[in-house]
């Protein structure tokens, strides 16, 4: 028999409040939450939180050298992660954020090194229209946004994929129903000249 998670809560913009302050609790005690993004459901930590980036890693049973992305709310934010924006990013940024392009930035030097797979660059984004996002404005942290799975296996499109990958070993689950599913954000490298593609999806790029 599957032991159930320690919490889970609807999503409801009209109780967003409630479900920051319980989310600001978890992640001040460097827990794991599963929230529902414009794709899939994501995990999330404070990803400045180097033990609670350990237990991610952990409980995805994901390679070390494997980085894992951060959402933020807003440009500003950024620099809490990244340690600098490149005018191309700043141009990819203003034409497509909020939206599905996922940045790769150099990252601050203040941020675990295992949350960027030891190679020293960050993937960002703003999540476009969704739970996601609106959470993330509300929390003004920035938040891991890897899939909730167990590593290899597919992404969790529902709150039973998720208990049945992690039981009751994520502190909270944000119930947003069945996800949108969907290609994966699409992937650019920034950090080198011209822009890299990394991963094709649904923002189409061309330099």
């Amino acid at each position: 028999m599957l032991e159930l998670v320690m919490l889970t809560i609807p999503y409801s913009e009209k109780n967003i409040r409630g479900i920051i302050a319980e989310m600001l609790k978890i992640l001040d005690n460097g827990g794991i939450i599963a929230y529902p993004t414009e794709s899939f459901y994501a995990l999330g930590v404070l990803a400045t939180d180097k033990a609670a980036v350990q237990s991610l890693f952990k409980r995805k049973i994901r390679q070390a050298d494997k980085p894992v992305p951060v959402i933020v709310d807003a440009m500003d934010r950024l620099l809490t992660v990244a340690a600098d924006v490149p005018v191309q990013g700043r141009i990819l940024m203003n034409q497509f954020w909020p939206g599905p392009l996922t940045l790769i930035f150099k990252a601050n030097e203040q941020l675990p090194d295992l949350l960027t797979g030891g190679t020293g660059k960050v993937a960002l984004r703003i999540p476009g229209e969704s739970a996601a996002l609106n959470l993330v404005r509300e929390l003004k942290l920035p938040l891991t946004a890897t899939s909730a799975n167990i590593s290899s296996f597919p992404p969790a499109e529902e709150v039973a994929q998720i208990v049945t990958y992690f039981g009751d070993k994520i502190d909270l689950i944000i119930d947003g129903g069945k996800a949108p599913g969907g290609l994966p954000s699409t992937i650019v490298d920034v950090t080198v000249d011209p822009p890299e593609i990394l991963r094709k999806g649904p923002v189409s790029i061309n330099f």
